[in-house]
């Protein structure tokens, strides 16, 4: 299985984006996004390198799996 790799907040954004998640709003240096059926947005810092355990929250948050997030990943 592939290694989760610190990564760029487009390419971060691209990958939710394309499992539905909607830009909601921004404040600051963080974009906010939301997808019907789940209570807490994903918030994604915009950093040149986002970290691992950002990544990891935010994928916990959407409850996506390593292996949807690889396959997203390969998409963008």
């Amino acid at each position: 299985m592939q290694r989760l790799a610190p990564t760029d907040w487009k390419t971060l954004e691209r990958v939710f984006l394309l499992d539905g998640w909607n830009f909601k709003r921004e404040k600051g240096s963080h974009r906010s996004y939301t997808k019907p059926g789940f209570i807490r947005p994903v918030v994604i810092p915009k950093y040149d390198e986002v970290g691992i355990d950002v990544i990891t929250a935010n994928m916990r948050t959407a409850r996506m799996s390593r292996e949807r997030y690889f396959e997203l990943l390969s998409r963008c």
